[in-house]
């Protein structure tokens, strides 16, 4: 590791030296460290003494953190740039040979022009800062922040640089052209132009926004964040390809080449590609050769989901969330049936509702898992079952009976829970699939076996799982839910 490294920044050192040689680069970074520091500055003394007139000087005062954020988020704005012509303008240069040729690792090249791309916008942004701080420190404002909320937006500041610096470069790698890899950055500073945002209505609104131990949302998304650039950093290493650097010229769409391919996995039963003769076969085979395949996805499911079912059982027990239930109204013989009778279970509209309301939950899962390595379906999917955890709890702790929840979950949850399970592994397998290449395998292959593989569960294991699933739940499951109340 220590090798890797050091290796690293021999070229990581070539490059900031470069850098701080181009007027081009060293002018706009001494401007935004100096000057814009200086423009906040003036633009926080007039706002807070415009609302302070109005008799709202909180406002004010949040604007200032804010604009402190800001102040750090322009200097790294320029690492984008770099790093989007890390590899790829190198190329057009003529100089990515002699670079590729060194005796150096794919990783350690990667590392190093990362590193590269980031350390000097970094830099200006944490000297912006600290003008800024030091401005209102001994300034007009007089402002006094609470030491770990510097320290987040500090962090903050770090995390959205990495996370652009990897998702850049990850662009520059595999970009045939400067100018498609600029229209490419759009995929990355428009989901960071939302998080900016939220960012702001967080340090505006946050009760804990005076909190000596920094605000709790944000320490959510620094960790959040951290992640992003782990999962960023991966997908570059595996897909960082010297051969396909050099070789690749450019990509042509080809559409109906694509979709013969996803429709080839469709059919797949096996690692040759052979094709399902029909639709018993298909069943036969097919199914069960990309139910394989999502084992380790399938795993990694099951733990979130026991982790979330733990997490709302625990939750119960917060004093502030418990449920104004009283002991013995919830239990075998006690009269709520005429409640429960009069929800429409048996209604073909319950049926439709209940088979729309999953498939919307596991469509969308699906499609953000694709873009953000299958995190969403790990997050979304299990909620449920923090609920499920959480309502146990209640019941047990205000002396209900916590049986009534396996009589309303298992009677069409032996159908629903697999079936979800294998929606969400196929969901966080498309989403992953990058950031672990198989063997002989393009970034592109991978995918679209990935997606091939997910339509076919789709079609021939999830949607009709979910249809039988919400006809036992609006048949079967009333009809337990009625005998075990005594209804």
């Amino acid at each position: 590791m220590q090798a890797t490294l050091s290796n690293a920044l021999i070229i990581t050192r070539r490059e900031v030296r470069d850098s701080f040689r181009d007027w081009r680069i060293v002018g706009p970074i001494v401007i935004l460290t100096f000057l814009f520091p200086a423009l906040a500055q003036f633009v926080a003394a007039r706002f807070s003494a415009f609302v302070e007139g109005f008799g709202a000087p909180v406002i004010g005062e949040r604007t200032i953190p804010f604009l402190l954020m800001i102040v750090g988020f322009f200097p790294i704005s320029i690492s984008l740039v770099i790093a989007l012509e890390t590899f790829v303008g190198e190329k057009e240069r003529r100089s990515l040979e002699p670079l590729l040729s060194t005796p150096l690792s794919n990783i350690e090249l990667y590392v190093g022009k990362t590193l590269a791309a980031m350390i000097p916008p970094l830099l200006a942004s944490y000297g912006g800062m600290g003008v800024y701080l030091i401005g209102l420190l001994f300034g007009e404002l007089q402002w006094r922040p609470p030491a770990l909320q510097v320290v987040q937006i500090m962090l903050l500041t770090g995390v959205q640089a990495l996370v652009m610096v990897t998702g850049a470069v990850v662009v520059s790698s595999q970009a045939t052209s400067t100018r498609a890899a600029n229209l490419l950055a759009s995929f990355i500073i428009v989901p960071m132009a939302f998080v900016i945002q939220g960012e702001s209505v967080i340090m505006f609104l946050a009760e804990d926004a005076q909190s000596p131990n920094g605000i709790g949302a944000l320490w959510v998304i620094i960790v959040g964040m951290i992640v992003v650039a782990l999962l960023l950093l991966r997908v570059g290493a595996a897909i960082f390809n010297r051969e396909e650097l050099l070789g690749r010229a450019i990509d042509t769409v080809n559409l109906r080449g694509l979709l013969g391919r996803i429709w080839g996995h469709i059919l797949a039963v096996d690692d040759s590609g052979d094709r399902a003769r029909n639709l018993i076969e298909w069943y036969r085979r097919a199914i069960p050769y990309s139910l394989a395949k999502l084992r380790g996805a399938a795993l990694v499911s099951v733990l979130v989901f026991v982790a979330f079912f733990v997490f709302g059982f625990l939750a119960g027990f917060n004093p502030d969330l418990r449920l104004p239930l009283e002991p013995g109204t919830i239990g075998r013989g006690v009269d709520v049936g005429a409640q429960v009778s009069a929800i429409p279970f048996e209604s073909t509209n319950t049926v439709s509702f209940l088979f729309q309301q999953n498939g919307r939950v596991l469509i969308a899962s699906t499609f953000l898992s694709a873009i953000t390595f299958g995190v969403v379906a790990l997050a979304l999917n299990p909620v449920t079952f923090a609920v499920l955890g959480f309502l146990t709890c209640q019941l047990i702790l205000t002396g209900n009976d916590p049986g009534i929840i396996l009589a309303t979950i298992l009677p069409h949850g032996w159908v629903e829970i697999p079936i979800i399970l294998v929606a969400t592994a196929a969901a966080v397998r498309l989403g992953a699939v990058v950031t672990r290449l198989p063997r002989g395998k393009t970034v592109g292959q991978a995918w679209i076996e990935a997606l091939g593989d997910t339509i076919k569960l789709a079609v021939g294991v999830i949607i009709p799982g979910l249809a039988i699933a919400a006809v036992l739940e609006a048949v079967l499951t009333s009809a337990v839910v009625s005998w075990y109340l005594g209804v």
